[in-house]
């Protein structure tokens, strides 16, 4: 069921955030510790901020604000609490996010219609491959937002792709939800132990983490290797601890949709001014119905292009394409730009690479380095020549790339209490 303020007007969305801003404010000027004195230090008069444009007037939240303000971030006493939940800290220390019940239900909501985004229904069992603890909001957002669409649920955890299948054979879950590479692993799993992927449950996966579209919304090299053994729907999302929020694909696969009842998102240029349309610029959000840690005009540090034309789904809110990267992580490598999901597309498409890690780190002129180092049981000198020869000819450069161990590329990418593989390792920082 699509929510009625997603199929109202550009205008009816408007006007009704401009309502929930109203309240946001509001709220913040009373019970938030630090957006009181933001307000302060910046003469920052809520009363005359009355529609979306007047935000602009605000000065934008910041990763750093979060993490050096961390606890003034709060608005409710502590017996409130019900729930902690930290940031994974690619770009910095982690943050500490509190919920309270209302946020635990927002938060059920929020999946709920993401999952009904992507096609799932109280019919459906979605099989969730990947943690609920370590103090990990996804997880529990998922299992809450199952539980309130009705749906079944199988909590198996991350990676052990034989516990994976056992599950899958016996309780015959349709949808998946996954890191899309480790699809790949019960690919070959199930190659190897005869299990036949034309006939199984599994009608699609819902893929988090890792991009599986181009900028044009077509299939990635990872999710083509995905298709090519396994010809299962594969959904996208983007998400994040800090927003509490998900932007789903619909069947149409055409961007991930806004919730308007959950956040007001802007895109916004290196002035923290709104792009043009059309163009790629930080995205930059205001959650609304957050009780304990709402936020802001909060920069993501993700660098996306938003997509404002109606939706064959039926819903009218702004779509965000995939992410081109995060701000941070821009590397300026010998004259030319990149961020790490275009390197990433090129090392999928190598068969002969069993996983790889990426390191940026200074030289010692004070610019940006890349190496790359490839776990491969084929090493040779073909295959070093090949791969920088994709790089020159896609990326237009040809980072240095070394071969190690799969042992040594695991501690690297796999870190003590991650809740996740790290494909990137920014040195810089």
């Amino acid at each position: 069921m699509i929510p009625q303020i997603e199929k109202a007007s550009s205008l009816e969305i408007k006007n009704f955030q401009e309502k929930k801003l109203k309240d946001l404010l509001q709220y913040l000027e009373r019970y938030s510790p630090f957006y009181q004195r933001f307000f302060q230090e910046n003469d920052i008069q809520i009363s005359e901020m009355k529609t979306l444009e007047d935000i602009q007037n605000i000065p934008v939240t910041t990763k750093d604000h979060l993490q050096q303000f961390n606890n003034d971030f709060i608005c409710v006493p502590k017996s409130e609490i019900i729930d902690y939940v930290t940031t994974s800290g690619t770009l910095g220390d982690p943050v500490t996010f509190a919920l309270t019940d209302a946020d635990l239900e927002r938060l059920a909501y929020n999946e709920a219609i993401s999952f009904g985004c992507c096609g799932v229904g109280k019919e459906d069992t979605l099989q969730l491959m990947t943690t609920m603890d370590r103090r990990f909001m996804a997880g529990l957002a998922y299992f809450l937002g199952a539980r309130k669409l009705g749906s079944g649920i199988i909590r198996v955890g991350s990676g052990i792709p034989e516990l994976q299948w056992d599950s899958i054979l016996k309780f015959k879950p349709t949808y998946l939800i996954t890191v899309p590479s480790f699809l790949l692993k019960l690919i070959e799993y199930a190659q190897q132990h005869d299990i036949d992927l034309k006939n199984t449950s599994v009608k699609a996966a819902i893929c988090i983490g890792e991009p599986i579209r181009e900028q044009n919304f077509s299939l990635n090299i990872l999710a083509k290797k995905i298709k090519k053994d396994w010809d299962i729907e594969l959904f996208s999302t983007y998400a994040s601890t800090e927003m509490s929020t998900a932007f789903n694909e619909c069947e149409m696969h055409n961007g991930g949709h806004h919730h308007p009842e959950l956040i007001i998102a802007e895109i916004l240029d290196e002035n923290n001014l709104p792009v043009a349309d059309g163009e790629v610029g930080e995205l930059t959000i205001t959650t609304l119905g957050v009780e304990a840690m709402p936020l802001l005009r909060f920069k993501t540090g993700d660098m996306v292009q938003a997509y404002n034309k109606p939706c064959k789904c039926g819903r009218n809110t702004m779509r965000l394409g995939p992410v081109v990267g995060r701000k941070k992580q821009m590397i300026k490598y010998k004259g030319t730009t990149l961020y790490p999901p275009a390197m990433y597309n090129i090392l999928n498409d190598f068969s002969g690479i069993d996983s790889y890690v990426i390191e940026i780190f200074h030289n010692e002129l004070g610019t940006d380095e890349i190496l790359i180092k490839i776990a491969s049981e084929n090493i040779s000198e073909e295959l070093l020549l090949e791969i920088k020869d994709h790089f020159r000819a896609k990326l237009r450069v040809a980072p240095k790339i070394e071969f190690a161990s799969s042992e040594e590329i695991d501690l690297l990418r796999f870190r003590p209490l991650s809740r996740k593989p790290v494909d990137l390792i920014d040195r810089r920082i």
